[in-house]
């Protein structure tokens, strides 16, 4: 008779909980990056010198080679084979994994530090945006040497992160990224009136290390232990390092694909880069609050599912939380497509009919990327990481002729590279989710197909809502300042949001009934008085 294993899989916090929890942060976080980005924007012109076009180009290529040489690991290639150890009681394990991939990557991300540090000045010239005039440039560099070692500070937190994801533990990885903005956002008033723009760099700096701090918190109680050694003949390290670099090429040409659009943002003209960097940032604040943040909490439970032999409930949880999704984030492109002239001058703190409408060819993509986050998991779980990444390869080569062609001044221009994101997203999860069908075709059953259909439909109900609410609520030219325009954006929200709702629950939809449920559960709680 086999005996059991002594520890299970277990997490401190439910499914349920521990995406309420990302969530929770992951809107704070946003919020606060919606505020540094606004403020940004407040505080530094678009054009001319010192404008923000140099703050915005500097991050491409520290956040390419993070996410190229070492987000990867940090969980996708990393995670599933600590859920392994952990089902098997192997903590040794966990912390010779821990430390053999923290010390590799440290190593080679402080490589790489010294590389952004010294070459940043051609970098910038040559490769993400060739046509800042010479005052932006120097900016640009200046701030990029800031960032340099960003990249192995958040390899760090990251792996660390990954542990504590690993043992149910999502509370200091949820709330880390909100110092980091805090950080950004005190430098803009520490710096702007003495060394400028590029007092943003030694705010992300300190952001960083604040974060990797915080994260550092969350680890005291696992027991971890550092080794300096990396473990090369750990087959199962060996199996981390053959996992990495597909999927760190995977994120990698996500990261590429964001250099390529700065470059060719900076060949439309002055202030392209600053105005399509704040419409994106739009436009990835809800992929992150829904798409990341839940599947950040699934994932563990999905690859637990895989270690436990339990293929039936890797299908039924992967669908189930997938509907969610797309229930979620339904209303939510509603919200942003109509009201994207008050997020635009929300988050511009001015006039930008630039990013509103580069906003609107977004919301497309909010869609699919939002999709695109949960469904990769389908693949990172059954460690395979080699799919995404030669699917990302086709998507952008096709994304680079896409960008090439439509931002040409005859054609579309800046709104061109809104049209290619949206084109390639859909693209990406069709291939993807074609490959999956094929590999297990009982995935996709008839009930799934049936409550998409109703969520579609549901949709309509919101999209019209949205059509008379703006009727009654339209932008002004008059319309400024962040109570007035907050508290228009708030009504158009609510009433979609409601509709929404309540047409969900009357088409029987499970998720609406369970949140009417809790609604009820939560108004109607009898309380007691004292006397």
């Amino acid at each position: 008779m086999n005996e059991k294993p002594k520890t299970r899989f277990t997490q401190k916090l439910t499914l349920g909980n521990a995406a309420a929890l990302l969530v929770a942060s992951a809107f704070i976080s946003q919020l606060l990056g919606f505020l540094r980005t606004k403020l940004v924007n407040a505080n530094f012109p678009a054009v001319g010198l010192h404008s923000t076009d140099s703050y915005f180009a500097a991050f491409n290529i520290p956040d390419f080679f993070y996410f190229t040489l070492a987000a990867g690991a940090l969980g996708v290639a990393f995670m599933p084979i600590l859920a392994e150890h952990l089902y098997r009681d192997d903590k040794k394990g966990i912390w010779e994994l821990s430390t053999s991939l923290m010390n590799l990557l440290a190593i080679v991300m402080a490589f790489i530090g010294v590389i952004i540090f010294v070459f940043a000045r051609p970098l910038i010239k040559h490769i993400v945006a060739p046509k800042l005039p010479p005052q932006q440039l120097d900016d640009a560099v200046i701030i990029m040497r800031f960032l340099s070692f960003n990249p192995l500070l958040f390899t760090i937190s990251g792996i660390l992160a990954s542990v504590q994801q690993t043992f149910g533990r999502f509370f200091f990885y949820a709330i880390a990224p909100i110092f980091y903005n805090l950080c950004i956002i005190l430098s803009i008033f520490i710096f702007k009136n003495n060394i400028g723009i590029v007092g943003l760099g030694i705010g992300a700096f300190a952001g960083a290390s604040i974060q990797l701090m915080i994260v550092a918190l969350g680890i005291t109680k696992t027991g971890f232990k550092w080794s300096p050694k990396i473990m090369w003949r750990n087959k199962d390290f060996r199996r981390i390092l053959r996992n990495l670099p597909p999927r760190g090429l995977d994120q990698g040409m996500d990261q590429l694909q964001n250099i390529v659009e700065t470059n060719f943002a900076t060949r439309i003209g002055q202030g392209y880069v600053s105005y399509w960097n704040n419409a994106y940032t739009l436009s990835a604040a809800p992929t992150i609050l829904i798409g990341t943040a839940i599947s950040t909490a699934a994932f563990p439970r999905l690859t637990n599912r895989l270690a436990e032999g339990r293929p039936d409930l890797f299908r039924s949880d992967f669908l189930r939380i997938l509907r969610v999704i797309i229930w979620l984030i339904m209303p939510v492109i509603v919200v942003c497509y109509f009201s994207r002239g008050y997020l635009a001058r929300l988050i511009f703190s001015r006039n930008a009919p630039e990013i509103s409408l580069i906003f609107g060819y977004l919301t497309l993509a909010i869609f699919f990327n939002t999709i695109y986050q949960f469904i990769s998991r389908w693949f990172y779980a059954q460690n395979d990481t080699k799919t995404p990444l030669f699917v990302s390869i086709f998507t952008i080569s096709f994304n680079v002729f896409l960008v090439w062609d439509l931002t040409k001044p005859q054609n579309y221009g800046a709104t061109g590279l809104a049209i290619a994101a949206s084109i390639v997203a859909l693209v990406e999860v069709l291939i993807l989710t074609t490959i999956m069908f094929k590999r297990d075709h009982l995935l996709f059953n008839r009930g799934f197909f049936g409550g998409i259909l109703k969520i579609i439909s549901v949709t309509g109900f919101s999209v019209i809502a949205g059509v008379v609410t703006l009727s009654f609520l339209p932008l002004g030219a008059l319309d400024k300042g962040f109570f007035l325009l907050g508290a228009k954006l708030l009504i158009i929200a609510t009433i979609v949001f409601s509709v929404h709702l309540g047409m969900s629950y009357l088409f029987g939809l499970e998720e609406a009934r369970i949140v009417v449920k809790k609604l009820k559960k939560l108004i109607l709680k009898p309380f007691r008085v004292e006397y």
